[in-house]
């Protein structure tokens, strides 16, 4: 059973701790560590996108940020950044090569494969602008159907009015974008 932090609205832990099913079931307030990997060209930037693996309990098939995940009890989120990025695409970072963007808050209740699925989550952000090649990453066939780059400012601009392909947070792609253009 994975244990989360019940966390208060700015991420910080309260002491209490729940399953994450329940914590989807009833929505309540968790921590996630989101990762975006990012390469520089000549005018702005491409953004790594993971494909959802079908199997997945939320957005099955779409396409969403890097690499993320909860934050399990006990845990702060560098750690975890790392560990998700490692774990769903074989990128064993150092510390210093994640840059923290900031946070967002993440909210929805939806149905998925039939069934109520409610996310209440705060989101740290992290950027990795390590070079990155497609074909030497390991991905968590579990997770992680397919990764591809993208534009950053093609995806922003369709999130914005279509989530056909992609279900990456409006509010995290805006987090990145601030950092990169203050980077």
């Amino acid at each position: 059973m994975e244990l989360l932090d019940i966390c208060n609205e700015e991420g910080f832990p309260t002491g209490e701790t729940v399953s994450r099913d329940i914590a989807h079931r009833d929505g309540i307030l968790h921590r996630t560590a989101h990762v975006w990997v990012v390469r520089k060209k000549e005018a702005g930037y491409d953004i790594l996108l993971q494909k959802r693996s079908m199997e997945k309990d939320s957005f099955p098939g779409l396409y969403d940020t890097s690499s993320a995940g909860h934050i399990p009890a006990g845990e702060e989120s560098l750690p975890s950044a790392l560990r998700e990025l490692a774990e769903e695409l074989g990128i064993v970072a150092q510390p210093q090569e994640l840059s923290y963007a900031g946070m967002f808050r993440i909210q929805y209740d939806k149905n998925f494969h039939g069934k109520r699925f409610r996310d209440n989550e705060v989101a740290r952000v992290y950027v990795y602008q390590e070079p990155v090649e497609i074909e030497d990453l390991t991905l968590q066939a579990s997770e992680v159907e397919e990764v591809r780059w993208f534009d950053l400012e093609e995806v922003y601009r369709e999130i914005q009015t279509s989530r056909n392909r992609f279900c990456v947070p409006l509010v995290g792609m805006q987090v990145l974008r601030d950092y990169l253009v203050s980077g």
